[in-house]
């Protein structure tokens, strides 16, 4: 298989919350979760010091001319829909995933579900009804849609204060069923925005693919002072928003503030350090 043809596994990597050790984890993880098949691993990052051989590192794409309060924030992952990613991806699916995921399944199926479909999403946990995408795991044609970039670009504090508060909701409201316009809007007008109407070309995971940690498998408080964190059988990858990170679950660890402490605590998750390595 030439390295065009193989399976593409895309993350990115900015600032100082996560070090090199995440994206290395996260390619050991995905290697097993492709059981023994090939695959090209790309890092997009603006620090590529410490990551192993195998993570193809990438200078991140250009984001030129928004503000460095938004350039910090997930928008910057609008860049990977821009046209030029890079003329070896254009065309290809690739699967992205966020560093902070925990992979505790084989990950084959997420590029053999409907192949033919421009973006597959996990269905939001926390709005599962909003037309929403959580893009912690996500497919897409690379290339396929630079619209999506381009909009927000163009005036990036407008479509952040009059029209979406994270990328994920500007993501769905152009190539969803116009349900996340609606929804998650700031302004009535958006719904009415040609732009936002919907494309219709997005697809969720099979449920139970990707499971939130938070959401789905920590037991509900008070029960987690002495239940185990269960891990779903049919999950594949277990997704880390916000904190605990998987370390922090590994260790039994959850940073907050003292008052927060009284809801925020939980065993070591051994299954967690069994997978994050």
């Amino acid at each position: 298989m030439t390295r065009t043809m193989a399976p593409l596994i895309l993350c990115m990597k900015w600032g100082r919350r996560y070090g090199p050790e995440y994206v290395n984890r996260l390619y050991s993880m995905c290697a097993r979760g492709m059981e023994g098949a090939p695959f090209q691993f790309v890092c997009f990052t603006d620090d590529a010091t410490g990551l192993v051989d195998g993570v193809e590192a990438r200078p991140l794409p250009e984001f030129a001319g928004v503000p460095d309060h938004l350039a910090v924030k997930p928008w910057r992952k609008l860049t990977l829909w821009k046209a030029d990613l890079g003329n070896d991806l254009t065309g290809r699916n690739a699967l992205v995933l966020d560093v902070d995921v925990v992979i505790t399944g084989e990950l084959k199926a997420f590029f053999e579900f409907e192949p033919a479909c421009d973006f597959v999403v996990w269905r939001n946990p926390t709005k599962p009804n909003s037309g929403v995408g959580n893009t912690s795991v996500f497919r897409f044609k690379v290339g396929s849609h630079p619209e999506i970039c381009e909009r927000f670009v163009k005036d990036p504090v407008g479509v952040w204060e009059l029209e979406f508060r994270i990328e994920q909701e500007l993501i769905a409201a152009r190539l969803g069923d116009g349900t996340a316009a609606r929804e998650t809007g700031l302004r009535p007008e958006v719904a009415e925005d040609a732009f936002y109407k919907g494309l219709n070309v997005m697809r969720y995971w099979p449920a139970g693919w990707c499971v939130s940690f938070k959401e789905d498998v920590l037991p509900r408080w008070p029960f987690r002072l002495w239940q185990e964190v269960p891990l779903p059988q049919e999950a594949k990858v277990v997704v880390f928003h916000g904190k605990p990170d998987p370390d922090e679950a590994a260790r039994g660890e959850w940073p907050a503030v003292w008052w927060k402490k009284i809801y925020k605590t939980i065993k070591p998750v051994a299954w967690v350090g069994e997978y994050w390595r």
